[in-house]
């Protein structure tokens, strides 16, 4: 029997292992790294540079938490911008709600598109929506550039290291402010708050976003193969607030089946504990 891992490093002394099946692909694209493989307890999944992106078995809840969030939040959002997210995951969850009327999508790699719909098609199956407009280039310049106005801009970035390092300066969140409506969200990946390599990162992001938006916040999502399980998610709106404002009704009567997210989970994530509450407020 063949034996294969596959290893990530959490911090000096912690490694996270997967035994693999089959290493199915592999290619620098000349932005980053991409592998995809096959193993028995998470199934297929994919990392770039090494770090694991998604799991078949896990994504659902990174998915829906980084999307349906702000949705419950504001229900009327119509006009939206996603940064990066190039396996579909989000986009995914994104295009049901028939209310929303445009998706711009901006994905620096045009390669992590193609070869997700080929390795993992059940994340990267709605590339075909009408409403999607699909932009390869980088979305720090995209930003600065664009003169729609979004309603809601999800950035579903890689670590802040490499082709994700300007998704999380200063300049990039004014940017961000800039495009947003009145009542506009900003909702990003925002690092671990558990080993300190990973809880630097949110501690800047997070001081960064404090500095432009009158309401900000990060939530928590227990996803097992990101670094310690223990994951933040960033909320920044000009007016809205994530709980005082959440739709719980409005929402529910969408009858959408959710594997992870329901209006108690959504009010749940944002109770956050002491010593993340201490990091922040530093």
């Amino acid at each position: 029997m063949v034996n294969l891992w596959f290893s990530e490093r959490w911090s000096e002394d912690t490694k996270f292992s997967i035994r693999v099946k089959k290493h199915l692909y592999s290619e620098d694209t000349g932005f980053q790294k991409i592998d995809f493989y096959e193993s028995t307890e998470y199934g297929r999944f994919f990392t770039l540079d090494g770090y694991i992106m998604l799991t078949e078995k896990d994504e659902f809840i990174y998915h829906e938490m980084i999307t349906h969030v702000p949705m419950s939040v504001n229900p009327d959002i119509k006009n939206v911008l996603i940064i990066g997210a190039g396996d579909g995951g989000t986009l995914r969850e994104l295009s049901r709600y028939k209310t929303i009327e445009n998706i711009d999508m901006v994905e620096i790699d045009k390669r992590v598109v193609e070869l997700c719909k080929e390795y993992i098609p059940s994340v990267a199956s709605k590339f075909d929506d009408s409403r999607l407009k699909l932009y390869f280039e980088d979305g720090v310049k995209f930003v600065k550039e664009v003169k729609n106005t979004y309603d809601l801009i999800i950035v579903d970035s890689t670590d802040p290291i490499h082709v994700g390092e300007g998704l999380f300066t200063k300049d990039f969140y004014t940017d961000c402010y800039k495009i947003l409506a009145d009542n506009g969200i900003l909702v990003n990946q925002h690092e671990s708050p558990f080993y300190e390599e990973f809880s630097v990162e949110m501690k800047k992001a997070h001081d960064k976003l404090k500095d432009i938006f009158p309401i900000t916040t990060v939530y928590q999502i227990h996803q097992p193969t990101y670094a310690s399980g223990h994951w933040m998610l960033g909320f920044a709106s000009k007016t809205l607030d994530p709980v005082k404002d959440q739709k719980e009704m409005e929402w529910e009567n969408l009858k959408l089946t959710t594997k992870y997210y329901n209006p108690k989970i959504h009010k749940g994530a944002f109770a956050l504990p002491n010593y993340v509450l201490e990091m922040l407020n530093k």
